[in-house]
């Protein structure tokens, strides 16, 4: 294994390509043992690269057999071989002047466990391209800023693969002799190679026409398995109003005549954008109620979305470099935050999916900022570039592009969207340009901003404030830091973006501009703020609607908290007050005082309050968040904590949670909408805490709406509570709900992940590895399929954190054979995995210890590929 990354890739030495490609026309004859791909193209001198003119054409080509080339049409024999590419020597005018290239190489997709490139899954034929795939399927210059015209031929036996399809649109299609047959696709836009795609075998499709706003009709299809076809209904609906909803908020139109989604088993990702053909993991297309939580549903419609939106933040305009990836991802990230936000129907509902979307961010993101794999949103260097799919690019990207529309209003930030598109549609471009399209259009100077691209790490707000009763003045003084992170010292200050607002707990009639929200710039290392007038001491409402990807330092006590809690007029806030106060009684070992807990009681009750926002507000916060308070952390004492506080919550609201679970039934047929989503959620939390306040009563009616449910959401809820309760009912549950749903992939996946999650009993730390490495040997568990190690392997060393952290070290032992068993089947998942150590050195002991000697002995390994020794190297502190 190595020990350093001296072969990773630098941002800043970035150069040109020094060849383009124009027309590329693709022949593939599709064979699972022996897929033979012609390629022609039109290579280019860059004149953007006129001063590094290269006289030799180097292409990637990773697992092919190279059969035979041809410059001009004629046999060309001076070339040059490895693994990994083809140098093409003695080119025509030294490389000056534009030729022809012809290259013919041989695939084997039925061998590609890595899912990435040309690959088959149940029979038939898909691709994944991004970010490095392309060159598994044919040898080129597999980078971003080559942007080419694509004209493919399919060519199959029909009786095997009567469904060929691949990017744009469908020109032409013939029979063939022998039982083959063949299509054409033609792409009217240039795309990068990782946007290319193609789909063969035996699939079915829900169609459905629409007229776009400017009357034009398109073509809309997904494409399934047959017996998938009556699962396709949401997902389709979740196209529709995402391309309507493009076309109204960005003035977007789609620009193909058809836009397709084809759904896969085996995937590595959620779901992939290529061009007018997107790739998705059964998991983010396939739902009805029998089969879907509400959960479920809502992923549906944000990741429809999101690779929807890619059409234009993605493929229209795409990244020069792949140091660039948050100018496609964070802002698409946050385009469908947006659409899901609207989606919900009323102000509260936004709130709550803001609310989401911030826990999110702060289980992930917040963790790997603190950690050895921290980077900014566009990072400086890499070793595999697949490492750098992160919640960092994603995630923390969305909120810097939220942050332009905080600064510059909803017009403003459409105004830098439409220049943005004016001036780099077809191109590849840079996150710089994405600013500069923002500042211009806008007259702003933000120029400050750059350091949210350059500088990892979150930034920390410390609040001091000063109120003067007798000159009524109340004084706001913000400081700013940031931790030095791998790689970077001494942070310049950041451009915060701050909602702020004074709450007066008591009613005072207080001037109304000093009730007015207002946003504060932070944008010096201190900065203080003087309000006049001010009556009486208000309680500080900061960051309101997390309006910056920050930690407060801010010192408020428990009454201000509880003020905020139950009068803040910001949704996100008052959430954010209540956690608050939950996560400092956790971690101090206290359970719910009287206070606390009328406040609770208050918020249950109250009937303005959204069924889902009262969900959020009693649900407490994450052990692995919980885990980022602590200078040193003890999961089992943070758990047993978090457990106690619950258990007070289920005790002493028990006449509550019952007229709640009552109150909140939606009889009738089942509805995926927000409200009714919103009332499940309540009733099922509810129902968690009746069975911890009163099992020997509750167990009973749990596995009763168990078995009456007429909708996933409510099974799964009632099976999980069961099973994490460890009731007795919990095992015939288990053992019907296999074999209920024992042939739909997705439903077991569930089975599985939720048996994974469960934490260990009282009297015994290992029973949540026990039950794993049963799991593992049930017939229905693959290694190969990705879905299927996530719901087990990835959810208990990621998502169990009380049976996982035991101070034996059982669980790391655990996980460093599974890291080193998947990456020899497929390094991205097995380097996702590897991350679950990341943060060991924050761990006390024994448990650091154990993860660090876990961490060794996957060091030791002679065969890590290039995905795992990167997270194993920067995990053990040596970069």
């Amino acid at each position: 294994m190595k020990t350093d990354l001296a072969h990773s890739f630098q941002r800043l030495a970035y150069c040109p390509p020094p060849f383009l490609f124009g027309q590329v026309d693709l022949d593939i004859a599709l064979d699972p043992a022996k897929t033979i791909v012609k390629s022609r193209i039109e290579v280019l001198p860059n004149p953007a690269n006129a001063l590094a003119q290269a006289s030799s054409l180097i292409l990637h080509g990773i697992d092919l057999e190279f059969m035979s080339l041809r410059i001009n049409g004629t046999p060309h024999r001076h070339f040059e071989l490895t693994p990994e590419t083809l140098t093409i020597h003695s080119l025509p005018e030294d490389g000056a002047e534009p030729f022809t290239l012809e290259v013919i190489s041989i695939c084997v997709p039925e061998k590609n466990t890595s899912l990435m490139g040309l690959y088959v899954s149940n029979g038939n034929f898909f691709t994944q391209c991004e970010a490095e795939g392309f060159r598994k399927i044919t040898y080129f210059l597999d980078r971003p800023d080559v942007m080419a015209r694509y004209r493919v031929t399919l060519r199959a036996i029909k009786a095997d693969f009567p469904v060929l399809l691949a990017n744009g649109n469908l020109v032409a299609t013939e029979e063939l002799p022998n039982g083959w047959h063949s299509a054409v696709w033609e792409d009217p836009f240039p795309k990068p190679s990782y946007l290319f795609a193609l789909v063969a075998g035996k699939l079915a499709c829900i169609e459905e026409s629409i007229t776009t706003g400017s009357g034009a009709t398109k073509l809309l299809q997904i494409w399934v398995e047959p017996q998938d076809l009556p699962k396709t209904r949401h997902a389709m609906d979740s196209l529709i109003h995402s391309i309507r909803w493009d076309e109204a908020r960005y003035g977007l139109e789609l620009d193909l005549d058809r836009f397709m989604i084809v759904a896969v088993g085996d995937f590595n990702m959620g779901a992939m954008e290529n061009k007018g053909l997107n790739i998705f993991n059964t998991k983010y297309v396939l739902a009805q109620p029998e089969t879907a939580t509400d959960t479920d549903f809502a992923n549906i419609e944000s990741v429809v979305a999101h690779e929807y939106f890619h059409n234009w933040t993605g493929n229209r305009v795409t990244c020069r470099d792949w140091f660039q990836l948050s100018l496609k991802e964070g802002l698409t990230v946050f385009r469908d935050q947006e659409f899901s936000a609207d989606q919900m129907g009323s102000e509260s509902g936004r709130a709550v999916k803001r609310i989401e979307d911030v826990r999110l961010l702060r289980q992930l993101q917040f963790p790997e900022d603190a950690g050895p794999m921290a980077h900014p949103i566009r990072p400086d260097a890499y070793q595999e570039i697949n490492n750098f799919y992160t919640v960092t690019v994603y995630e923390k990207g969305a909120e810097v592009v939220r942050m332009y529309q905080t600064l510059l209003g909803i017009d403003g930030f459409r105004k830098g969207m439409d220049l943005y598109f004016a001036r780099h549609d077809g191109q590849a471009v840079t996150c710089d340009d994405f600013r500069m399209a923002m500042a211009d259009a806008n007259g702003r100077d933000l120029s400050q901003f750059q350091h949210w691209y350059s500088q990892a790490g979150t930034p920390r707000v410390r609040v001091q404030t000063h109120f003067d009763g007798k000159a009524q003045r109340y004084t706001l003084s913000l400081s700013q830091s940031c931790p030095d992170t791998p790689g970077q010292n001494n942070k310049k200050p950041f451009h915060i973006p701050l909602r702020t607002q004074l709450v007066f707990a008591h009613g005072e009639s207080v001037d109304q501009s000093l009730r007015a929200e207002r946003l504060l710039e932070l944008t010096d290392t201190t900065q203080t703020w003087v309000f006049d007038h001010v009556p009486s001491e208000p309680v500080l409402s900061i960051n309101r609607g997390f309006s910056a990807p920050i930690v407060l330092e801010f010192d408020q006590s428990e009454a201000d908290l509880l003020t905020l809690f139950t009068k803040d007029d910001d949704a996100f806030n008052r959430w954010e007050a209540g956690q608050k106060l939950a996560m400092q009684w956790i971690l101090a070992g206290r359970t719910p005082d009287a206070a606390l807990l009328e406040t609770y009681r208050l918020i249950l009750q109250d009937p303005q309050l959204d069924p889902a926002f009262k969900e959020l507000a009693l649900t407490l916060p994450a052990e692995t968040y919980l885990y980022e308070q602590c200078a040193s952390v003890e999961p089992q004492t943070i758990h047993a904590n978090r457990k106690a506080f619950r258990e007070a919550m289920a005790q002493h609201l028990q006449p509550e949670w019952q007229r709640l679970y009552e109150a909140m039934q939606t009889p009738g047929a089942f509805k995926p909408d927000a409200v009714s989503a919103g009332k499940r959620g309540l009733k099922n939390l509810a129902l968690g805490m009746l069975l911890i306040a009163n099992p020997a009563e509750w167990a009973e009616r749990a596995q009763q709406q168990y078995t009456l449910a007429n909708n996933m959401t409510d099974r799964y809820a009632a099976l999980a509570h069961l099973v994490q309760n460890n009731a007795p009912e919990s095992i015939a549950c288990l053992a019907d709900f296999y074999e209920r749903f024992a042939d739909d992939p997705l439903v077991v996946d569930k089975w599985f992940g939720l048996q994974a999650t469960c934490p260990p009993t009282p009297h015994n730390p290992a029973a949540s590895l026990e039950c794993v490495t049963t799991l593992l040997s049930h017939p229905a568990f693959s290694y190969t399929n990705p879905n299927r190690v996530r719901s087990v392997i990835h959810s208990y060393c990621m998502g169990n954190p009380a049976g996982f952290h035991m101070r034996d070290g059982r669980g790391y032992q655990f996980w460093a054979e599974m890291v080193q068993k998947l990456d020899a089947i497929n390094p991205q998942i097995a380097a996702r995995l590897a991350r679950a150590l990341d943060r060991w050195t924050v761990f006390a002991e024994p448990y650091q210890g154990q993860m660090q000697a876990a961490l060794q002995a996957v060091a030791a390994s002679k065969t890590l590929s290039a995905d795992v020794n990167e997270v194993i190297v920067k995990a053990l502190g040596n970069r």
